[in-house]
């Protein structure tokens, strides 16, 4: 599961990228138009929000907890900052946490050396 973590992880990472970008292309052409720059704001802590949710997916195999944890904190923020733009990436990243999260005792479970038949 923590694979799965990882992959779905990256790829709500990425969505997140391309939610931040929206909002930035959103608020500059807002701050153009003589509009106020609070989405562009916005728009660079979501990116933030992205780059942390990506560290968090590449954590999944070796720190499964904190990827959780940096993960579900990328998902939240990330909406919480740019709203529609982070809906996929919210998604993703919250069942990239679930996987990593509840997937962490799965190395634990393994021998070093299976038993002779």
């Amino acid at each position: 599961m923590r694979i799965a973590a990882l992959i779905i992880g990256i790829f709500g990472a990425i969505a997140g990228f391309v939610g931040a970008i929206i909002a930035l292309i959103v608020g500059g052409i807002d701050s153009a138009l003589g509009g106020g720059e609070e989405i562009v704001g916005l728009g660079f802590g979501a990116l933030v929000m992205s780059i942390i949710g990506l560290v968090g997916a590449s954590l999944a195999m070796v720190k499964p907890r904190l990827a959780a944890l940096l993960m579900v904190l990328s998902a939240i923020l990330g909406l919480i900052f740019v709203s529609a733009a982070y809906v996929l990436a919210t998604v993703l990243l919250l069942l990239a946490a679930m996987l990593a999260f509840f997937g962490r005792k799965e190395g634990r479970n393994r021998t070093a050396n299976p038993p002779n038949p």
